[in-house]
């Protein structure tokens, strides 16, 4: 038998799945929560095979209450059934300790395979929701843009890109919370880093490279 906890603050829902799971057999509902809190206290109490739980609730919601069993019992594993069918709830969930992912509206059977299925130890996404996770997992990643300045230090480049947008060494100084000799100095190493014959020469090179942009 694969002891359930159903969490759902509609009581129509909550009696739903727990006719549907009792009605399939092989299925032992052994407690019923109203909220996220009360989830996390029924799960503790009872430790569940598989929580089925939806992420809108009161008081604590779905996806903090997913978040402390992974803490409060790392064994109990969590099955969300939501009508939320948006990638920031989604991955959201995952990301705080969900194993599967299912929509309402899905079929009792399909329900009953994915609770089967978690507490097996896999990972269950509703048909649509397993398209978008297997695209987020495989998506390359950007690369990041290189540096068109690669021997100037970091405050050395912020410097650049503000005299590259023309703000004056005053005010650089009062940005960077440093005296404006210091700045000076800055510039100094800039322009021999970079080859150039002084600021406004330095201050092209930079835009011709996409610097420049930050506010003044």
């Amino acid at each position: 038998m694969i002891r359930v906890l159903v969490a759902d603050d509609h009581p129509v829902v909550r009696s739903g799945l727990v006719g549907v799971l009792t009605s399939l057999g092989g299925f032992e509902v052994v407690a019923v929560a109203v909220d996220g809190r009360e989830a996390v206290r029924e799960a503790v109490l009872h430790r569940p095979d598989v929580v089925l739980m939806d992420l809108n609730m009161p008081e604590t919601d779905g996806f903090t209450a997913i978040h402390q069993l992974a803490r409060a019992a790392p064994s109990v594993r969590v099955c969300v059934l939501t009508m939320y069918d948006d990638d920031d709830s989604l991955f959201a969930a995952v990301r705080a300790g969900a194993h599967g992912y299912l929509l309402k509206g899905a079929e009792q059977e399909e329900i009953a395979r994915a609770v089967r299925a978690i507490a097996a130890g896999e990972a269950i996404f509703g048909p649509g929701i397993a398209v978008r996770v297997l695209h987020q997992l495989t998506a390359p990643t950007a690369a990041p843009a290189p540096n068109p300045f690669p021997d100037l230090t970091g405050r050395e480049l912020e410097i650049l890109d503000l005299l590259a947008s023309a703000t004056p060494t005053v005010v650089i100084a009062q940005r960077l919370n440093v005296t404006p000799k210091t700045i000076s100095n800055h510039v100094s190493n800039i322009l021999t880093k970079l080859h150039a014959n002084d600021r406004t020469h330095a201050a092209m090179l930079a835009r011709d490279a996409g610097l420049g942009q930050t506010d003044t």
